[in-house]
């Protein structure tokens, strides 16, 4: 049955969720208190890029199931499900930060006792928090509005950035955390839509699914950072990391996915969620010591990587590099926490000058960058005048292309792998100097 639900911020989460949800033929309010950004929405204008969205978006507010508002007040109202798809920043210590999620949460209720609506609603924590954050939430809705029937649920999400619209209208799980069974009806009664091939729909108890967000980002987390650590051993004693990986990823028990080497994890969600999950556990005097291994290892992986470009130069004084690929993963414009970013402040320390190209995060990384490196219009035209390549993310675009034009367009004829996109064998048949990761280098000689 279709259901008017409330959606407050569209950021990521939000504008996917609120959107996917409307086109399952639900009514969508989302809210947000950037006022430009919801009148640029309301025109169809995507704050973000995520591949299919922007058509599903489009078509939605047109037929008048998605709108846009910074009137809290009309969701909290119209709605019988509120989500709160909010930012939880880590603080200084690690832990994530709760003030939008229960601030927001406060003004709802405080909305629903003022306008006296005794109509059942439900509050779902769609954002990634950590365990017992229901208990905060449910211990605000009732001392801001005792008498009214609010419940509230944890319904982590489990989105790629990239694939986000597949992820959510062709979901490998649901998982609700939930104890009264009013709200557990009216949940799954909004996802059955979406699970009509037979994928589960896992009803736990709240503590339990917050765990499972964290768990299963840092398990992810700690799949990288293994592989990346075992890049290191393969170039001290020349094994092949890329066919290692084939190896093991072919065993059933192990499956192949978030199994490839590279600069290290970034994003919205891995580096916040592994410290918040550190911080969580130090403090129930449960430490998990193999998380903080992956965090140590993921930071160690891009120095590593600076590391191999210092030494085949020595000095970086004075040298320019062109990098491919600023978002933390391709098909996102998405830089937080990008290894992408990491390099090049190590490169600009070092005295080196920088010219980027990426296809899509190009204005994410001006307002952070500024005028300290240059951009390219293309990635041809980000080799000119550069010492060497640097690779830093592995967009499709970057997959084939002209060796005999980068030969012709670097100074010196060298490129860094930072995704191993290439094959050694075949780069050294095009003359270049190549270094990838846990693999044997090319030299030319």
């Amino acid at each position: 049955m279709p259901r008017t639900l409330g959606i407050v911020g569209t950021g990521y989460v939000g504008l996917v969720t609120g959107t996917c949800f409307a086109e399952s033929g639900n009514r969508v309010i989302c809210v947000d208190i950037d006022e430009r950004k919801v009148q640029e929405l309301r025109q169809g204008k995507m704050p973000i890029f995520e591949p299919g969205l922007d058509h599903i978006l489009e078509r939605n507010i047109k037929n008048g199931r998605l709108t846009f508002t910074t009137n809290l007040e009309e969701a909290v109202v119209a709605s019988s499900v509120l989500f709160l798809c909010l930012p939880t920043p880590p603080d200084e210590d690690g832990s994530a930060d709760l003030q939008y999620v229960l601030g927001v949460a406060r003004d709802a209720a405080r909305i629903i006792k003022e306008k006296d609506i005794k109509d059942f609603k439900v509050f779902v924590n769609k954002s990634t928090v950590p365990v017992q954050t229901a208990e905060k939430v449910t211990s605000i809705v009732r001392e801001t509005a005792p008498d009214y029937p609010i419940a509230v649920v944890s319904n982590p999400e489990f989105l790629r950035e990239g694939f986000a619209v597949e992820d959510f209208m062709k979901p490998d799980r649901i998982v609700v955390g939930a104890s009264e069974e009013r709200a557990i009806d009216i949940m799954r009664d909004l996802y059955e839509p979406f699970v009509r091939s037979g994928n589960p729909i896992f009803f736990m108890d709240e503590k339990s699914a917050e765990i499972t967000k964290y768990a299963a980002n840092c398990y992810l987390a700690m799949r990288i950072s293994f592989m990346n650590e075992l890049s290191h051993y393969c170039e001290k004693v020349g094994a092949d990391i890329e066919q290692i990986r084939m190896g093991i990823g072919s065993d059933s028990r192990i499956g192949k996915r978030f199994l490839f080497a590279g600069l290290g994890y970034g994003g919205s969600c891995f580096p916040k969620d592994v410290k918040a999950l550190i911080h969580s556990t130090d403090a129930a005097g449960a430490t998990l010591g193999l998380v903080k291994a992956a965090e140590e290892a993921n930071y160690h992986q891009s120095e590593r990587f600076f590391t191999k470009i210092l030494t085949r130069f020595d000095s970086l004084e004075g040298k320019r590099f062109a990098l491919w690929g600023l978002a933390f993963k391709p098909n996102t414009d998405d830089t937080r926490e990008a290894p992408a970013f990491r390099l090049i402040e190590r490169l600009l320390s070092a005295g080196a000058a920088v010219t980027a190209y990426d296809p899509e995060a190009m204005e994410n990384t001006k307002h952070v960058f500024g005028d300290r490196i240059r951009y390219a219009n293309d990635s041809t035209d980000c080799l000119k005048g550069a010492d060497a390549l640097i690779i830093a993310t592995e967009w499709n675009e970057f997959r084939s292309p002209d060796f005999e034009v980068l030969k012709k367009s670097l100074t010196m004829p060298i490129i860094f792998d930072g995704r191993n996109l290439f094959d050694p064998d075949d780069i050294a048949k095009t003359g270049l100097e190549y270094y990838s990761i846990g693999r044997k280098a090319i030299t030319q000689s």
